[in-house]
């Protein structure tokens, strides 16, 4: 039995530009759909990056974080607004 080989092997056609594609006809528009799982594991992704490149606390950091924390008067307006303004600037909102 002989089998002959239907088309060129090379998958790259003669005339064509690797990458490029064919105009859109009629005004059609490509688009895509996200699924909510999707989305949801994009966000995800996002945290982690950010943690991952958050810089390291020593532990007299962390102790000292601490006890500002457990500070009433550490606690204020003030400083509940500039915590928020910061968290809300590393999400870029």
């Amino acid at each position: 039995m002989m089998v002959e080989r239907i088309g060129p092997m090379d998958p790259i056609q003669p005339g064509k530009i690797p990458g490029k594609s064919e105009p859109l006809r009629g005004g059609e528009k490509d688009s895509i759909n996200l699924s909510p799982e999707a989305k949801e594991k994009a966000e995800l992704y996002q945290v982690i990056e950010l943690i991952k490149s958050a810089p390291e606390l020593s532990d007299a950091e962390i102790i000292a974080l601490r006890d500002k924390i457990n500070d009433p008067s550490y606690l204020n307006e003030r400083t509940i607004s500039a915590t928020a303004d910061r968290i809300l600037d590393a999400f870029g909102l």
